[in-house]
């Protein structure tokens, strides 16, 4: 069973993939409507910095963990978490897909660039025959009540999807979830990343045994430097000492007993 933990004061829950296949199949079943977010180093570093992160994170009804360091940090906490409570979608999205066509569950992914999107969902479809999935870019303009915005709405709600995933990136994809949550008919809203640009071939997807051993930020950095340095090779220093400044504050005022 899950359970919820702190991981330097973000809320994750433990859940495995087959977990959360449960939390989305009875969240489908009961038309029930639920966000399922993901923590890793970069949205650590986004919560303590960005106020609708946070504020995002808060209508999230599940949790999962992506990233090994996350499940070192909950180690170093005394949290007993294993591998199997690392769900990253590199992993997960074509298990994910395979079940939404097992199950007839209608898939809308919302983001990448122009034209991306149809080439992914064009190869899962020939994966996972049956596969019901509509497809819509990430660049238009996010203001709540422009016409673009309203335009991608009506197409989402057109197609009633059980699944939204919603691909742009952090923290652009999160921003827009909150502040349409209440106008979007899906039952599960999911902030998905960059999986469908794996799938389709539009950034190279890092070998899978460089996850299990906490390398894989190595592959992506080398794919896009440009872009990726400031993530990989500043951010987790702060969250470095955030954790050792909380290991500090953790420490008995006078551990000498004088």
């Amino acid at each position: 069973m899950s359970h919820s933990i702190s991981i330097l004061g973000a809320q994750v829950d433990a859940i495995t993939i087959d977990e959360l296949h449960q939390v989305i199949t009875d969240t489908v079943r009961t038309n029930q409507q639920k966000v399922i977010a993901n923590h890793n180093l970069h949205s650590l570093y986004l919560y303590h910095h960005d106020p609708v992160m946070r504020e995002f994170y808060s209508h999230a009804n599940c949790v999962h963990i992506d990233g090994m360091p996350l499940l070192l940090f909950a180690r170093m906490a005394g949290h007993s978490l294993r591998a199997v409570h690392r769900v990253t979608y590199a992993d997960w999205f074509p298990k994910l897909v395979g079940a939404a066509a097992q199950r007839q569950w209608r898939v809308f992914y919302l983001g990448s660039k122009p034209g991306v999107g149809e080439r992914g969902a064009a190869i899962l479809r020939q994966r996972n025959p049956g596969l019901e999935m509509a497809v819509a870019h990430g660049y238009f303009n996010m203001h709540k009540d422009s016409a673009e915005n309203r335009s991608v709405l009506h197409q989402i709600n057109s197609f009633s999807p059980h699944l939204l995933m919603i691909g742009m990136g952090m923290p652009r994809q999160e921003h827009w979830a909150l502040q349409n949550l209440d106008r979007i008919q899906a039952n599960v809203i999911l902030n998905s990343g960059a999986a469908m640009d794996y799938v389709a071939g539009e950034i190279p997807t890092p070998p899978r045994w460089s996850g299990q051993i906490g390398a894989e930020w190595l592959f992506r950095l080398a794919s896009d430097p440009c872009r990726l340095w400031r993530r990989y090779l500043l951010e987790p220093w702060m969250l470095v000492w955030l954790l050792l400044w909380q290991r500090l504050r953790s420490l008995p005022a006078n551990p000498t007993g004088r």
